[in-house]
């Protein structure tokens, strides 16, 4: 089934694409063939996009979406208070139907928001039930999904057999994919580490890692020390540690995802934007937690930008649109597929509204976006070809029986953990 989306402002994201103040896209059997001016394609359905920007969907490689029911409760947290609270107190309270709903709800949230790739960063593994869960609720969903499988935090239980099992249900090909959610140093003994990169070798997984640093612990230089940098790492957070190490994650091919607006509330330090980008990593850009952040990446992009020109001056809008498109679905080992409007790319596209009072006239689409973007202008999201958002709708999706499924979740959580839902609970962290 061929699709043509036509009269739109492309930002294709690819430099030999370029962009486009009036061009088509052509869409046959979820792939992208042809990007241009002017298409004629009398077979193909068409969807008007005059009036809206083109462009490919945004990629987020860091979510803990099992999370979703506790969203805003973080807002006044310090980090040490979101372990109390989220992993102390309220994880142990989690049924698999829990990790199901708010896998299902924030995963709906993202494409929403026009996130059509995202990496679920789960560790809330306290059995085969709850994994299982995590990933029907990625499946029940509209998106590409990576299902990051990470020991549940602060555990130091093998966890290599449970990940053979959900690998071999997960391969390569289908929407939902696998990642190994790695322990780090700081967590675990380096041994356990290298345990950890040698069974995602067996199995063929990417690897995503939290890594922290006072300022005066080395991690990625003990990594590298053990022979355990290389390009299919991807290094989440990473504040403070020394432009030294950054260079090390640069020269090994590894990518580094930036939370901005959990880095800043938390406590965890300057996002790392620009000082990654002057070692000659490509950053990229993450959501994190909703308990304490917005779950979309417009917001994040915000800040990202907000920050780092405060702090220099070194970025531009067109850098951070490439940091959630094509330099995120290279830290995921999916630039080939997705991350730009190329011909041959799986046609994962959005299309925001320039006609809406918050952004018009539009000059500059780089420039509105990252400055003015909001959830609210996701007119349309397309995932392999598949429309699952049409005129600011999720298509086929009952979103009140929903929000009454998700609401319940929470409060049962809540009581079981015995703490109150209005906002007056402060963890001791």
């Amino acid at each position: 089934m061929k699709t043509l989306l036509t009269g739109g402002t492309v930002v294709s994201m690819d430099p030999d694409v370029g962009d486009l103040d009036r061009g088509d896209v052509l869409i046959d059997d979820g792939v992208i063939v042809d990007v241009a001016a002017r298409i004629d394609a009398p077979d193909a359905e068409v969807i008007d996009a005059t009036d809206r920007i083109v462009m490919p969907g945004l990629v987020d490689n860091h979510r803990h979406t099992w999370q979703t029911a506790f969203r805003g409760v973080g807002a006044d947290w310090t980090f040490a208070d979101y372990l109390v609270a989220i992993h102390g107190t309220l994880r142990p309270q989690y049924l698999p139907e829990d990790v199901h709903l708010g896998n299902l709800v924030g995963r709906l949230e993202a494409v929403h928001s026009g996130v059509t790739t995202m990496l679920d960063w789960f560790h809330c593994a306290q059995g085969p039930e709850h994994a299982d869960a995590a990933v029907a609720g990625l499946r029940d969903a509209p998106g590409r999904s990576i299902f990051c499988y990470g020991a549940a935090y602060g555990t130091t239980d093998p966890i290599a057999a449970e990940v053979r099992r959900v690998r071999s249900d997960l391969g390569d090909d289908g929407l939902v994919t696998m990642a190994l959610g790695l322990r780090g140093a700081e967590d675990t003994s380096i041994d356990t580490v290298a345990e950890e990169f040698a069974l995602a070798d067996e199995l063929g997984l990417r690897t995503s890692v939290h890594v922290a640093s006072d300022g005066t612990t080395r991690p990625i230089a003990d990594l590298q020390a053990h022979g355990l940098l290389r390009d299919t790492t991807t290094f989440v957070h990473a504040n403070c540690i020394t432009d030294e190490e950054l260079r090390m994650l640069a020269d090994a091919g590894s990518s580094i995802s930036v939370s901005p607006d959990v880095e800043l509330k938390m406590g965890f330090g300057w996002p790392m934007t620009g000082r990654a980008l002057a070692a000659g990593l490509r950053p990229t850009l993450s959501v994190d937690d909703t308990p304490a952040a917005g779950g979309d990446m417009f917001s994040t992009l915000r800040t990202a930008f907000a920050v780092q020109r405060g702090l220099d001056g070194s970025l531009r809008s067109r850098d951070l649109l490439a940091f959630v498109t094509i330099d995120a679905a290279q830290s995921c080992g999916l630039a080939a597929r997705i991350g730009s409007l190329t011909p041959g790319k799986a046609a994962d596209v959005i299309l925001l509204r320039t006609d809406d009072v918050t952004v018009f006239p539009v000059s500059d689409p780089a420039a509105s976006i990252v400055t003015a973007g909001h959830p609210g202008l996701v007119d349309t999201v397309l995932v392999a070809g598949r429309v699952v958002k049409r005129d600011g709708v999720l298509v086929d999706v009952d979103l009140s029986t929903l929000r009454a499924r998700l609401t319940a979740s929470r409060d049962r959580i809540a009581a079981a953990a015995g703490i109150p839902i209005d906002g007056s609970w402060r963890p001791a962290g």
